[in-house]
């Protein structure tokens, strides 16, 4: 069973606040068009996009005991209804055609306490911070796609 794209976002700086976006494109070596960490080491980035499963989010914020909008956490791709691989080399499919490789966890930085304290704490088991892929085809995207785990 599959998942929904709830939401997409990008930053065009470090830093800079993130950009809630409808649809956008997703290329090989640089992860989501408009997105500065995706195109910063293009050929050899391990970290093109940042996923977060909503699960995962809201797990950490009943802990956390705060609501904190999903793009504070800086992720390109907000899914549901997925589990996200915790290996490295599994494969995520996008209904547009886009196919991703987890390339490892995405370790909470110390960022996530500026917004909430303690925030960065909870994100750190179990991966509940995301996963970091590398784009394998791209596509487009838009909310509401289908994403799932390829075997």
């Amino acid at each position: 069973m599959g998942g929904r794209l709830l939401g997409i976002a990008r930053r065009e700086r470090p830093r800079a606040p993130m950009e809630v976006i409808e649809h956008g494109r997703i290329i090989p070596g640089q992860g989501v068009v408009g997105d500065f960490r995706g195109a910063l080491k293009s050929g050899r980035n391990k970290r093109e996009i940042s996923i977060l499963a909503r699960a995962d989010w809201e797990a950490a914020l009943r802990e956390l005991g705060q609501h904190v909008s999903w793009e504070m956490r800086r992720a390109n791709l907000y899914v549901d209804g997925i589990f996200l691989p915790r290996s490295p080399g599994s494969r995520i499919r996008l209904s547009g055609g886009a196919l991703l490789e987890v390339t490892g966890e995405c370790d909470p930085c110390n960022r996530m306490n500026e917004i909430a304290e303690g925030l960065r704490a909870v994100l750190t088991p179990d991966w509940r911070g995301g996963v970091l892929t590398r784009v394998i085809e791209g596509g487009p995207i838009m909310v509401g796609d289908s994403v799932e785990v390829e075997e």
